[in-house]
């Protein structure tokens, strides 16, 4: 058998596991392989399309833009994180003061070299006493123990905003109950105390319960409250103005930057390199026009190929994340409640697809997911009354903090 004849055997070979991996490419149209770490250098990365395609040809490359905001925001929180979580530790010891040789024990072999850091860079909040025949120990300074006074203040003052939360969690939910331990798992992101189960959930028995299902404990909603099914992004354009008297959207044509005021359309915050076309505009305005149901009503009753079914996932993770304190909540809290809110089964798909309003970074320990439209650059633009002591807390070491107006509550940086 000549060479030419083998050569052209191969070929047709070729073409049809081409082929044939085309139809399998047909059945699962814009497909996006997010690589586990995707950010490079330059800023962006390129992610993996896998398209229709009348031939054998070469997967798509589409751009996952880095937004170098939101990555800095993960930076600016870490040391924050270690002030906080020892001011927390120290709290909780015998006469507020925890020997520097038990630190170990609370934070690990290699985390006490970081709180061994923070301690000695910040004497106005940490004071080290002890020495000769007593051990050495850290408790807060005077003052920093009369600006953590005001948490108690700053928890009550959470106390409502907790319970309605919550209550709109379970009432997002497929049969308004969540597995505690779920619940659990995102506490801090919510703004719960430790002791929740124990402090928060008995004083509102006419809007909790906790029940076992399946031998696992479920909090479950007592009352429904059709109030509260409302969603952040409905009082958010409620307040700007965006319905008329009789409830009728605005006619206003779409921006370049995907924008208008309508009824069902989202904040959309595009990355700084990416360039929507006349077509893309388009088919972006009609998605951005399209009606969908409530987070709040359940999802059993909508099949999940429709498209407004789809884009009412959207909506459920818009308002999940707007539940949250800071706005964001790491891949795996969102994936837990993937039942619960018949979230789709490649999430992170879902996420990217939409980077106009999600933002996922691996900055940190665990990838993170941002809800864009609450930040102005690094800056979270509202903020609640535990995030606000947390920064005046925090002041005290220097840091410069900057509220939704620019000015300066410090006059002093953290190095």
């Amino acid at each position: 058998m000549s060479k030419r004849t083998l050569y052209g055997r191969s070929s047709i070979f070729l073409g049809l596991r081409q082929c044939l991996r085309t139809n399998i490419f047909e059945e699962i149209e814009d497909l996006l392989l997010f690589q586990e770490h995707p950010f490079g250098k330059s800023g962006c990365t390129l992610v993996q399309v896998r398209q229709k395609s009348s031939g054998g040809r070469r997967p798509k490359k589409k751009i996952y833009h880095r937004v170098h905001d939101l990555d800095k925001a993960m930076d600016l929180k870490k040391k924050p994180n270690l002030i906080l979580e020892l001011k927390s530790i120290i709290q909780t010891q015998k006469h507020g003061a925890l020997l520097l040789r038990d630190l170990e024990k609370h934070v690990g072999f290699v985390q006490k070299w970081n709180f061994m850091a923070v301690i000695e860079k910040y004497p106005l909040i940490f004071y080290v006493g002890g020495g000769n025949r007593e051990p050495p120990f850290v408790t807060l300074t005077e003052k920093a123990k009369m600006i953590a006074d005001e948490e108690a203040k700053a928890r009550e003052l959470m106390e409502p905003i907790l319970v309605k939360n919550l209550r709109k969690l379970l009432m997002m939910s497929v049969d308004c109950r969540v597995p505690l331990e779920k619940i659990e798992f995102m506490q801090s992101e919510l703004g719960l105390p430790q002791d929740f189960k124990n402090t928060l959930i008995p004083k509102y028995p006419e809007f909790f319960s906790v029940k076992d299902f399946n031998g696992r404990a479920h909090l479950g909603l007592e009352n429904w409250d059709s109030s509260i099914a409302v969603t952040a992004r409905e009082e958010k354009l409620s307040r700007e103005g965006v319905f008329d008297s009789v409830g009728n959207r605005k006619r206003i044509r779409i921006t370049k930057d995907g924008n208008f005021l309508g009824q069902y359309a989202f904040k959309i915050s595009f990355p700084a390199g990416f360039r929507p076309n006349t077509s893309y505009l388009e088919e972006f305005e009609k998605w951005q026009r399209m009606e969908f149901p409530s987070p709040y009503l359940n999802p059993r009753r909508f099949e999940a190929a429709d498209p407004k079914a789809r884009k009412r996932v959207v909506a459920v993770l818009h308002e999940l994340l707007s539940l949250t304190m800071e706005k964001r909540l790491t891949s795996p809290q969102i994936n837990a409640f993937h039942s619960e809110y018949m979230l789709p089964s490649r999430l992170v798909l879902c996420l990217i697809k939409h980077q106009g309003l999600f933002y996922l970074t691996n900055k940190g320990a665990r990838s993170t997911v941002f809800l864009k439209e609450a930040y102005d650059g690094s800056n979270l633009i509202e903020k609640c009354p535990l995030l606000s002591f947390y920064d005046r807390f925090v002041a005290l070491s220097g840091r410069r903090e900057i509220n939704p107006g620019n000015e300066m509550q410090s006059s002093s940086v953290i190095s």
